[in-house]
């Protein structure tokens, strides 16, 4: 039978007890991790989620009645227990927090008593997630993913209270607000009151942000749930939380230079990594040009070598066609790989029609000197010569080429870059490498819509030098847009904001907005501007990615206390599910059901 805990008050968790405890009464509740019956001497491991601290029950110590309920105890069982802080008898042990001590029982009272749980509550879990995410409660108890819960508690309160030091307000903004569909699909929730119109949730509270600006808050910030309605990838959430961040009478700079201080002050305080300022700094075409990826990985070499020119005049047509249609060849060097069987080449080339290319190229320099290569019967030896000479090539070196339109060679060069690294293990995980990237392209041009998108948003300011250019060359345009990247992994972005009306209507004109189209979709904001808008910019992180990265964990799943999986269901509620016909009818929605 379950008791009660009257009379009864926790004095300390256990790992807070220390052999500066010794000889003092204390009280401690938790679960229990392990029950060791050695007869006449019962050892106890209990665990809250400080950690761990031993118990040890001998009957004429706490009683037989007290001895009795501690023969009882299992794995999970929930156990409040009064003793005496003692030094231990025998060798500390290292691996525990609490090594040197153990508490000698006077009392124990069992709170809870607990079916054996479906996988053991330990670290390194190997029981598979599925599993663990339907259990997610009994998960959550590991000690793992509840120093990673914990810490992610600690790097909020630290961005918070830097924020605050900094002048910033946290203001919330509406969950429920108006669908505008630029950008990821939206979650929508159907109005009762309001039949047959929606809500949705918002992607971020990118225009109410703007607005506080508008109304006068000069600096706002808060920790935003966000949610897209995207096809999912392994570590996307339908749900996720932002930092998320608006300032007034700034430019990039100030915006930046706030942003690592904070970076700073959270990877000290978090894991107490060390962060040197100013961060470095690379623009866009940079990071495409030396890394395929605006999220560059900065850990380890390996950068792309544009090789357009030096084989613009060859034999082999895969090149040449490349250049005519206005595209580039560009290789990467896998240093030392020129034994790289075949079989695992032709794997790296399926892994780059992954990523868009038509094939790869490659060429090996044999430890003679002599090439082995895919195309080099189309090349004269000179051209093959200056090919590696180019490409840095030595004895040893495996090369691999790209030839497309440049955003597909980056794209594939990119990708191909991380996957040879992790198989030659290049990358030091235990180095964090931040960055900023900056002067983005305002726009991009979307093949399916057939006209230009914004990159970031339709509010993003593009460069004053390149204004003139949104007429005759808008794909040239470089946006005021900087995003912050650490490990290759885009932590926030951010931008200076439009706040001319006569450069946001040229905005919403060149991505084929008519001004009615753009009143109906944005009207709030555009109106709020004819009333006085202070110049503007902002960022946000996803405050997930960062503490993943922090923990060094290997998903998002494992620092978000309650995750979806990747069809964006909850296998612990069995969320989304079918809803009553009362409330369907109530807000006059009928099913249209799928065909089987």
């Amino acid at each position: 039978m379950n008791e009660s805990m009257k009379g009864l008050k926790r004095t300390h968790r256990c790992a807070e007890l220390s052999a500066a405890n010794a000889g003092e009464s204390v009280t401690v509740m938790g679960w229990v991790q392990k029950q060791r019956n050695k007869g006449g001497i019962i050892f106890v491991d209990l665990r809250d989620r400080s950690g761990l601290l031993q118990i040890i029950f001998e009957e004429e110590e706490c009683g037989a009645e007290n001895f009795a309920k501690a023969e009882k105890l299992r794995s999970e069982f929930v156990a409040a227990i009064v003793g005496t802080v003692e030094k231990r008898a025998g060798e500390a042990n290292t691996n525990l927090a609490t090594g040197e001590i153990e508490v000698r029982a006077k009392q124990i009272r069992i709170l809870s008593e607990a079916q054996t749980p479906p996988f053991p509550i330990e670290e390194d879990s190997k029981t598979k997630e599925e599993l663990r995410l339907k259990y997610r409660y009994l998960d959550l108890r590991r000690p793992d993913l509840q120093k990673n819960i914990i810490l992610r508690s600690k790097i909020a309160t630290s961005i918070r209270a830097f924020l605050a030091e900094e002048g910033f307000l946290e203001i919330e903004t509406p969950m429920l607000t108006k669908s505008t569909p630029e950008g990821a699909r939206d979650y929508l929730v159907p109005s009762r009151v309001h039949p047959g119109t929606f809500y949705a949730l918002p992607q971020s509270p990118q225009l109410f942000k703007q607005l506080l600006m508008c109304s006068g808050y000069d600096r706002y910030f808060q920790l935003a749930k966000c949610f897209r309605d995207e096809d999912l990838r392994a570590d996307r959430q339908p749900e996720f939380t932002q930092v998320d961040m608006e300032l007034s009478f700034v430019d990039a700079e100030d915006v930046m230079e706030v942003n690592e201080r904070l970076i700073q002050k959270v990877c000290k305080e978090a894991i107490g990594l060390e962060v040197s300022l100013p961060l470095p700094r690379i623009t866009w075409k940079e990071a495409m040009n030396r890394f395929g990826s605006d999220k560059p990985d900065t850990r380890f070499g390996m950068e792309l070598t544009d090789v357009s020119e030096i084989v613009s005049g060859c034999g082999f047509g895969v090149f040449t066609s490349a250049l005519e249609n206005g595209g580039s060849v560009r290789g990467i060097n896998a240093k030392g790989q020129a034994e790289m069987p075949r079989k695992k080449i032709d794997a790296l080339v399926d892994f780059a029609k992954g990523y868009g290319a038509k094939g790869l190229a490659y060429l090996s320099v044999q430890p003679d000197g002599s090439y082995k290569s895919s195309f080099a019967k189309f090349m004269t030896e000179e051209e093959l010569h200056a090919l590696v000479a180019a490409m840095g090539g030595e004895k040893g070196d495996l090369l691999f080429f790209a030839a497309d339109k440049n955003k597909i060679v980056w794209n594939v060069l990119g990708a191909l870059r991380i996957e040879l690294a992790k198989q030659m293990d290049l990358i030091d995980n235990d180095k964090f490498n931040f960055l900023w990237v900056t002067e983005f392209p305002l726009l991009e041009y979307s093949e399916e819509e057939e006209r230009f998108v914004a990159m970031h948003h339709p509010f993003t300011m593009p460069m004053e030098e390149d204004l003139k250019l949104l007429d005759t060359d808008p794909g040239a345009v470089r946006a005021k847009a900087y995003d912050i990247v650490l490990n290759g992994v885009e932590l926030g972005g951010g931008s200076v904001r439009i706040f001319q009306s006569d450069v946001q209507e040229k905005m919403f004109e060149v991505l084929g907005f008519s001004k009615e189209s753009a009143y109906e979709r944005f009207g709030f904001l555009l109106n709020a501007f004819k009333y006085g808008v202070p110049p503007h910019a902002g960022l946000a992180y996803g405050l997930d990615r960062l503490v993943m990265l922090l923990v060094k964990a290997e998903s998002i799943r494992e620092v978000i206390a309650f995750p979806k999986v990747k069809d964006a269901s909850c296998l612990m509620t069995d969320a989304p599910n079918v809803v009553d016909q009362v409330q369907l009818d109530e807000l006059q929605i009928s099913i249209n059901p799928a065909e089987e």
